[in-house]
């Protein structure tokens, strides 16, 4: 038995990976935004560079006074 998938399958799963792509590019704009940096440069940083665009949102230095107290 073999599995063939035909061109609307493979542009179903296509889509579906742009979908959660752009999603999962979200989460360091989110945090950015949050710290008061750019949420479009950093959602636009983490399309093309996700790795480093997480790592320089935890990093950057927190420009809207929510600072975390222990």
């Amino acid at each position: 038995m073999y599995v063939l998938m035909s061109s609307a399958g493979w542009f179903t799963v296509g889509i579906i990976g742009v979908i959660i792509w752009i999603a999962i590019a979200f989460w360091p704009a989110r945090v950015a935004s949050r710290k008061g940096h750019s949420f479009f440069g950093y959602f636009i940083l983490s399309l093309f560079f996700f790795p480093l665009a997480l790592i320089m949102a935890y990093v950057v230095k927190d420009r809207a006074g929510n600072y975390v107290r222990s």
